[in-house]
């Protein structure tokens, strides 16, 4: 089989192939190498590549167990980068930090250690911002990952060098996570499936803090539904060290045989929450469209108001981030031979900020969180899932460190632009963003986000897989391949 239409395959159709032996383990790593040498030094997608020697004698490992009647997984002998925030023995951990260039980790994340245990062999990292705070991909250690369809435009971030690999099939899957967004908001600029799973449905280890720090979780990235469910299978399943982690053990998301309908499905629509998300023209009327084919098929659309008080959730929201984002900046800053002027502007913004908050301001921001998870309970007996954008502007310019006003309106943080992400982490709900259209110069996509009921995860597959059946031409769209390595390419933002 040629090498392009290995990489073109899904990753459940290449481990069908694998596993039947009509292709090696071997074909396909040399495919994907193929690939990644050609377009990544224009992507800058993966990092840290391991050489090739090293990663095609992991392939003949995997074939002669094959040959032998053993297999590890349904990852078995697929090509799998880790994002760069997680662990993977023999890979620097960076985050994209130059502090942290050199920082070898000791274990695997466990997110890792179970692709692995399915098969997966390990060939690198996927690039992030640093730190992986701001949704927009760029660091001062590996530089910036453009937009798969459009390099003078953001991917998003923080899995934006994972959506990029996907989209331009330098990986089959990508695993990434997600605390604003950050599975989400590069899926949706990818033209590809993101999921944020339920909170504690995909454990996080290592970890400083198990009990609080439940604002960021790992998750699934994929071309299709099938594949975000079978990684989402990979990953979840209780951890006693995580003690928050969903008991529920591994699961198959989406049965092979099921064949989801659109017929009965119940969405709420909650649009720009009446104008309180300020929003790009031209992005609601793709989202609109989307909604529609889902309404031609039998879905019941119905707009509807948050119905809760959403300058309180955006307060309360900011307690919860600083709280969690500044202890890793003080580690940062604790480092030998650290300083401010190594670490981004916007991390020191949350760490400054978080400096005078105390226990009772964050206890109060806790209780307008539960309230709000318990107001959704409500919406969620009269819908099946919620709609929300999943980003409020379109793909921005790589010189641009985040967009600081939208349709007029100046953005207060350099987050605010993602608000629209943070109702499903606040409330520790499954989210998944859907390929949803273009804008019209047919270069930027757009993700419709639906929002699941609580550990719902397996019920929002149903429908995002009913959805992927109705957008067949939709879906069939790809990027064009990068210019060749030598052409200008867009620099780094200031």
């Amino acid at each position: 089989m040629p090498a392009n239409d290995l990489t073109d395959l899904t990753a459940h159709a290449l481990s069908r192939e694998i596993h039947a032996r009509r292709i090696s383990c071997r074909e396909v790593m040399q495919a994907y190498l193929a690939r990644i040498h050609r377009l990544n030094p224009q992507l800058n997608a993966i990092v840290n590549l391991a050489p090739d020697a090293s990663l095609l004698g992991q392939s003949d490992a995997c074939d002669a167990e094959l040959a032998q009647g053993r297999s590890r997984g349904w990852l078995h002998g697929l090509p799998q980068a880790i994002k760069d925030t997680g662990h993977a023995l023999g890979f620097p951990s960076t985050v994209g930090s130059p502090l942290l260039k050199d920082v070898m980790p000791t274990q695997d994340s466990l997110v890792t250690a179970r692709a692995k245990a399915a098969g997966a062999i390990i060939i690198g990292k996927t690039n992030v911002p640093e730190l992986a705070l701001g949704s927009h991909t760029f660091n001062p250690l590996f530089g910036a990952t453009a937009n798969a369809w459009d390099a003078s435009v953001s991917a998003g971030g923080s899995s934006g060098g994972a959506a990029v690999a996907l989209a331009h099939r330098l990986l089959p899957v990508a695993d990434g996570s997600d605390f604003m967004g950050s599975l989400r908001n590069p899926a949706a600029w990818g033209h590809v499936f993101g999921m944020r799973p339920s909170q504690g449905r995909v454990p996080l280890w290592p970890a400083a803090d198990g009990w609080v720090a439940q604002l960021g979780s790992e998750g699934p990235m994929a071309r299709t539904v099938r594949d975000l469910a079978l990684l989402l299978a990979t990953q979840a399943g209780h951890d006693p060290r995580a003690p928050l982690s969903i008991a529920q053990g591994p699961q198959s998301f989406l049965a092979e045989d099921e064949t989801p309908s659109m017929k009965g499905v119940r969405i709420g629509w909650l649009g720009d929450l009446a104008g309180h998300l300020s929003m790009e023209d031209g992005l609601l009327p793709v989202l609109d469209g989307a909604l529609q084919r889902c309404a031609s098929e039998g879905a019941q659309v119905e707009p509807t108001a948050l119905g809760f008080d959403t300058e309180a959730l955006w307060g309360a929201w900011l307690v919860w981030r600083r709280a969690l984002v500044a202890p890793k900046v003080a580690a940062l800053l604790a480092r030998p031979g650290a300083s401010r002027d190594q670490i981004k502007p916007e991390a020191l913004w949350e760490y400054d900020a978080a400096q005078g908050l105390g226990f009772t301001e964050f206890m109060q921001a806790s209780e307008v969180r539960t309230a709000f998870h318990n107001h959704l309970l409500g919406l969620f007996e009269r819908f099946d899932v919620l709609a929300l954008p999943v980003t409020q502007v379109w793909p921005f310019a790589m010189a641009q460190r985040w967009p600081q006003a939208i349709a007029g309106r100046t953005m207060d943080t350099y987050h605010r632009w993602m608000e629209s992400t943070l109702y499903a982490t606040f409330a520790g709900l499954p989210a998944i963003s859907l390929p949803a259209g273009f804008h019209a110069n047919g270069r930027w996509p757009a993700g419709l986000q639906l929002i699941g009921r609580p550990q719902g995860d397996a019920a929002l597959l149903r429908i995002a897989a009913a959805y992927e059946a109705i957008s067949g031409e939709l879906l069939a769209r790809r990027p064009a391949e990068p210019a060749p390595a030598g052409a200008s390419q867009p620099g780094s933002p200031a």
